[in-house]
């Protein structure tokens, strides 16, 4: 690895939501459960032990995939078929190897239950270490019609080493699209570089990605579905996900819009504690880098010496290889985020936004306000430390933009806070929407709901404002709890993100003008409840993007 610090604090995205999900008691009957837990399996981030045999499928469900038939469930006018195989299980040789598809069947798969979570530590649910784990979930509104329906692809958010695939069935049925979710290897099965594992080994995640996007090509007509219509998205690490692809080579051609939410995330500085490095503006690690931390780890679990590292690697435990990476944080963790490898990433996103070596798609892009995902302070004291400890040899600077007499009480815990969200997310959002711009279509934007329903890993005596992802929790189930104001926002960014998915533009019925963001027009939507959201070309002033954008990678 590099030796500027590399590491990566908390960031669940999609995960947090799903969670959420099913710990709220208002969530409705529909998404808390269903004849067998259909819906819990969805909202819950890892696999849950089932209770109770999987449902049968429901009439008229059946499909003929190009691996074998699938049948499915239908509830609240929605057809949904829940663990389908996109890919042979990743398990023997296939560890640490680019998936291959799943071997044929004749008899009906009754996809009424949704798959395992692949391998991951208990955090936000039980652990889980099943291996056979490449599966992902389509939702069908009813009666959609005979002319085929745009395509969104969901990738799950958990920092690329929690998290499962989120339930789909909402934006399907209000938005009339078909919506495909996908669980894709984590940690360090989803990353580790290794020599012996061949050439260009690593990013398996993103490859897993990728062959779900080709199940999408071969398959998704035959749910009635547009595969030349297809919209990528994700929060948190899903946002990241999306960043990649948009630079991939490998994934050219497999989709033609994608949604970026909070795919900034990581420390400017490097100075973070959780997890590694991985968000749209880094600098990952090289090919290189990773092999190095790989001969490390492979030692630490007892196979830098074998004849065969690489089949000694591959007889290891699930469970001993992801108690072993841990969080990454340590010499001998392995890699468990993405890397240039040559090929899947031939660059660094953000260097490959600034250059223009981009597929020529369509993006809508941005962040939440006020994301943090560090500690916050609580006094003044506690201020000037994090400050120092962040910014380091920038804190003068810092302070001075930042005065503690410029903030409402609590002033410590928002100054701090609004420093984070502006140099880690918003003015790096900002920057990477300038150089995208140059070469596709972006439409740029800015959640702030700053009075956002809370979420449970948030200390609610706080004002915590727009914070990371909170517009998932709107886009991810219907609501009977929200005020009048949430509500007409929920329904707003509903129509906004599908209206993107079926035409291109985001600017539908029910929803205000938003224009492209250019050079000589750089509006960003301001997202906000109650009808109010609007574009704005002020954000750059507001956050100090000009200080924070010198400091930012591949600066030029």
């Amino acid at each position: 690895m590099k030796t500027k610090k590399r590491h990566f604090t908390l960031t669940m995205g999609v995960s947090l939501v799903a969670a959420a999900m099913a710990l709220s008691s208002s969530a409705p009957a529909a998404v808390a459960a269903s004849a067998a837990g259909r819906q819990a399996a969805a909202i819950v981030p890892v696999a849950a032990s089932r209770q109770a045999a999987a449902p049968a499928c429901a009439p008229d469900t059946t499909v003929q995939t190009d691996r074998g038939p699938v049948c499915g469930l239908v509830v609240n006018n929605v057809k949904s078929w829940l663990g389908v195989p996109y890919a042979a299980p990743p398990v023997d040789k296939l560890r640490w190897a680019p998936p291959e598809q799943h071997a044929p069947w004749t008899t009906a798969l009754e996809a009424t239950e949704r798959g395992s979570a692949c391998p991951q530590p208990a955090f936000l649910g039980p652990e889980s270490y099943n291996e056979d784990c490449l599966k992902l979930n389509v939702a069908v509104p009813v009666n959609a019609g005979t002319e085929p329906l745009a395509v969104m692809v969901e990738f799950h958010g958990g920092g690329f080493r929690l998290g499962a695939s989120s339930d789909g069935t909402y934006l399907a049925g209000a938005g009339r699209v078909v919506h495909v979710s996908v669980d894709y290897r984590l940690g360090i099965l989803g990353f580790l570089a290794h020599k012996t594992l061949g050439a260009r080994s690593g990013n398996w995640a993103l490859r897993d990605q990728q062959e779900a996007l080709r199940w999408v090509q071969r398959n998704i007509s035959r749910f009635g579905g547009d595969p030349n219509n297809v919209t990528i998205y994700g929060a948190s690490a899903g946002g990241s996900s999306v960043c990649a692809h948009t630079t991939s080579p490998v994934s050219k051609g497999l989709f033609q819009k994608g949604i970026s939410q909070s795919g900034e995330y990581n420390s400017l500085r490097g100075h973070e504690t959780m997890w590694q490095t991985q968000d749209c503006k880094s600098d990952l690690p090289t090919e290189a880098e990773a092999q190095q931390t790989g001969d490390r780890f492979a030692a630490a679990v007892g196979c830098g010496n074998a004849a065969d590292v690489a089949a000694c690697l591959r007889a290891v435990p699930a469970k001993t290889l992801v108690e072993k990476a841990g969080d990454g944080i340590g010499p001998d963790k392995g890699t468990l985020a993405p890397i240039v490898d040559g090929t899947i990433l031939p660059l660094s996103p953000a260097e490959a936004f600034a250059t223009g070596r981009v597929n020529k798609v369509s993006l809508m892009h941005g962040v939440d306000r006020d994301e943090t995902q560090l500690l916050g302070a609580n006094t003044p004291e506690e201020y000037e430390a994090l400050v120092k400890q962040q910014y380091d040899s920038l804190a003068p600077e810092v302070f001075k933009r930042y005065p503690l007499n410029r903030f409402p009480a609590p002033s410590a815990f928002i100054a701090y806070r609004t420093i984070v969200a502006d140099s880690n997310s918003v003015c790096p959002a900002l920057l990477n929407d300038e150089r995208l711009a140059r070469h596709i279509p972006v439409y740029a934007f800015q959640v702030d709901n700053a009075d956002a329903p809370p979420i449970f890993f948030l200390d609610k005596t706080k004002p915590n404002g727009s914070y990371h992802i909170n517009e998932a929790l709107l886009l991810s189930f219907p609501r009977t709890d929200l005020s009048p104001n949430q509500q007409t926002f929920a329904t707003q960014l509903a129509a906004q993100w599908t209206g993107f998915a079926r035409t291109g533009n985001p600017t539908v019925d029910g929803t205000p003008y938003w224009s492209k963001f250019t050079r000589s027009h750089p509006g960003v939507m301001s997202l906000v409840p109650a009808g109010d959201s609007q574009l704005t070309e002020e954000i750059s002033k507001q956050h100090n993007c000009d200080f924070w954008k010198k400091y930012a990678a591949f600066t030029r």
